[in-house]
């Protein structure tokens, strides 16, 4: 597993992220897994070399990491959570519970990475005037390692709440969501981040659409008929197949992780899933080469003018 250092924090980490929320969360969600079975996802992924490990209050996954991770050596894993925001600004108080809730059920006395989750634009200045105080405090007693912030990408397609997180020297890092349909992030926020040493997190480098080939083509039409994407780029009897040809990629999901993997400025492009065998192969994804550089050029140019859809 290639690995890289996380902007300015200086922590190794693995490229390939496991992520143990969205639409699998280890198993938890949809397919309703076991614990045992859903620890065991996560103790696969640690054996075969990811150490970077994302999971949230929101998630209700904390648990299944920390018992997977009592079985390893925690100072090898970087584990990054979240204190969930909701709709209303949370008080200092609400933080400091939510912290010291998600280190005991992640068995563990201090997290890595320790994220305001889906912070709204309205609200950024009210959490870097009145909340990101107290995770400095939190930070210099030894409870949080980094500070960090993610996106309500869905309400703010623009990121306009990360550009204007960039311009702040607090965050160490950040969470963007970035994928082959919606590239808009590239020039708006990871060029930002580079430059500034910033560690990033890739969200969204596959939703449905980039998994499921009807959903993929409905997508496809859609920002044909909003006038984001040219039809005449698009074959939609075989959409995105060009990626397959020559076996450059194995499916769009393979070409979908490669891409974001190597887009300058990232550093960890998380990976949800709820099975084993699922597992294997995102893992085996992050092992292939990069895409031919015709076929990045040429996804650049279709996607470029794409701000609606985020891939879901």
């Amino acid at each position: 597993m290639e690995t890289r250092i996380l902007g300015r924090t200086g922590l190794k980490v693995s490229v390939m992220g496991l992520g143990a929320g969205g639409p699998s969360r280890l198993g938890q969600r949809d397919e309703i897994k076991s614990e045992a079975e859903s620890v065991s996802i996560a103790l696969q992924a640690l054996d075969a070399g990811v150490n970077f490990i994302d999971t949230a209050e929101a998630y209700r996954t904390e648990d299944i990491i920390g018992k997977a991770v009592a079985q390893r050596d925690r100072a090898s894993v970087i584990i990054s959570t979240k204190k969930r925001l909701g709709g209303n600004t949370i008080t200092r108080a609400e933080l400091r519970e939510g912290l010291e809730n998600s280190l005991r059920r992640l068995r563990t006395d201090y997290v890595d990475i320790y994220h305001l989750h889906g912070l709204r634009p309205e609200d950024y200045d009210y959490y870097l005037t009145e909340i990101a105080p107290l995770m400095q405090d939190l930070q210099a007693q030894g409870k949080i390692r980094f500070l960090g912030v993610t996106e309500s990408w869905g309400r703010d397609l623009e990121h306009s709440m990360l550009q204007r997180a960039l311009q702040d020297d607090l965050w160490d890092v950040i969470m963007v969501g970035f994928n082959l349909l919606n590239q808009t992030a590239r020039e708006t926020v990871l060029a930002q981040a580079k430059e500034k040493q910033i560690g990033v997190l890739i969200m969204f480098a596959v939703r449905l659409a980039l998994s499921r080939p009807d959903q993929l083509r409905r997508t496809l039409e859609s920002l044909i008929e909003s006038g984001e994407v040219d039809a005449r780029k698009i074959d939609l009897e075989r959409p995105l197949g060009f990626l397959r040809e020559n076996g450059a990629a194995l499916d769009t999901t393979d070409a979908a992780y490669r891409f974001c993997r190597d887009t300058p400025g990232v550093h960890v492009v998380l990976s949800g899933t709820s099975n084993p065998t699922h597992l294997a192969a995102n893992i085996a994804s992050f092992a292939r080469p990069p895409l031919p550089p015709q076929h990045v050029a040429r996804l650049q140019r279709i996607f470029r003018n794409v701000v609606s859809a985020t891939g879901g």
